[in-house]
């Protein structure tokens, strides 16, 4: 079993492009949607406790269209507010585009 080795997501203020930046790398299938399985890695690389639950909570969340992933700048703006509200997430820019 091979470990991937993750860039952290950058301490302090994140911005919207740095926040989506790090969230690419946790798309395992390439098809630029982040699954619940997938943020699961993405949660679970900055050591929270509860990964699974939380990235349930976000998908439900960001997930607009009920398709299980979130994947749009829409949806990825929801995910934006998700994490900066319950994941205590500092990020900067939250009403740029995306």
């Amino acid at each position: 079993m091979a470990f991937r080795r993750y860039r952290a997501l950058p301490q302090g203020e994140v911005t919207v492009e740095e926040f989506r930046a790090w969230l690419g790398q946790f798309d395992a299938d390439g098809d630029g949607r982040i699954s619940r399985e997938e943020l699961q890695r993405a949660l679970r690389s900055l050591n929270l406790w509860f990964a699974w639950w939380k990235a349930r909570a976000g998908v439900r969340a960001a997930d607009a269209n009920r398709d299980g992933a979130v994947g749009g700048d829409d949806e990825v703006g929801r995910l934006f507010a998700f994490a900066q509200s319950h994941l205590h997430a500092k990020i900067a820019e939250l009403g740029a585009s995306y």
